[in-house]
């Protein structure tokens, strides 16, 4: 059954037309793995937060013709308007092109690249913090993103190099989350944990082989930094020397561990129970 196109009234000036020239031109695409990322967002509620956030520039955006009516394609295109983001309507084969991602659900938006802070701005005695050592797959790191902004956490370290950048796939994964959280990219993740440590931070790297259980430990009231490392290898040997406490959480089944971002969202919610059992 073919889509039935989406009607052009009373949509913004953008609906009913074809885009005009200086709009049809790709837009370049940058390294990926210049600075922390982020200026290609893709999926309709990654763009809409991204619009809501108004935490930096947004250059245009692209959605694709002959969509079903959607809310949140509307909300986009009110929201796009408000802010004189200007929207061109293409083919979806053309926003194929320039996607980086299959699942862009008909929209693409180029924008500033995420900001970033140094750590010593994340630390206070309320600190909540993601910390990545080497996490690499990018849905993974989405996913924790997600699950970081749920669970309240209040800064995210990532390492330059050999970890995953914020890409389009991150950006569609994390849905919208990136807009909300305060990143700092650091040199190196062991002596990021040796100046979280001497700040009073609790740095707890998370092993499935631990026999320390995160659910003994104090988290509720305290800093806390969950320490993540990668899919394959799991924390790096010097990370895990800087962990004040490296923990595991208890499974009942035959496999012995768990993908990286469903051990985070776990651990994450429960520093989340924790501290609102703490108040």
């Amino acid at each position: 059954m073919t889509p039935r196109p989406r009607p052009s009234a009373p949509r913004g000036p953008h609906r009913g037309g074809r885009p005009g020239p200086a709009n049809s031109r790709s837009t370049p695409r940058r390294p990926v793995n210049e600075g922390l990322g982020g200026e290609q967002v893709e999926g309709r509620r990654a763009v809409l937060e991204l619009l809501r956030a108004r935490r930096r520039a947004v250059q245009r955006i692209l959605v694709a013709d002959q969509q079903d009516p959607s809310e949140v394609l509307d909300e986009i295109e009110r929201e796009a308007q408000r802010q004189r983001v200007p929207v061109s309507v293409v083919a979806m084969a053309r926003l194929d092109r320039e996607a980086r991602t299959e699942g862009h659900q008909g929209v693409v938006a180029y924008a500033g690249r995420l900001p970033t802070t140094g750590l010593e701005s994340l630390i206070n005695d309320r600190a909540f913090l993601l910390v990545c050592d080497g996490v690499t797959d990018p849905r993974n790191l989405g996913a924790m993103l997600r699950s970081a902004d749920g669970a309240g956490v209040t800064g995210v370290v990532l390492p330059r190099h050999r970890t995953a950048r914020i890409s389009p796939t991150v950006t569609k994964t994390a849905a919208g989350a990136i807009e909300y959280l305060d990143f700092c990219d650091v040199g190196g993740i062991p002596a990021a944990l040796d100046q979280l440590n001497k700040a009073g931070v609790l740095t707890v790297g998370l092993a499935g082989e631990s026999s320390m259980s995160l659910y003994d430990l104090d988290l509720g009231s305290t800093p806390v930094a969950l320490v993540v490392g990668g899919e394959e290898k799991g924390l790096g040997s010097l990370a895990r020397k800087r962990c004040a406490v490296v923990a595991s959480i208890p499974q009942l089944g035959k496999i012995s561990s768990l993908n990286a971002g469903v051990a985070y969202s776990i651990a994450a919610f429960e520093v989340a129970r924790q501290r609102r059992a703490h108040r």
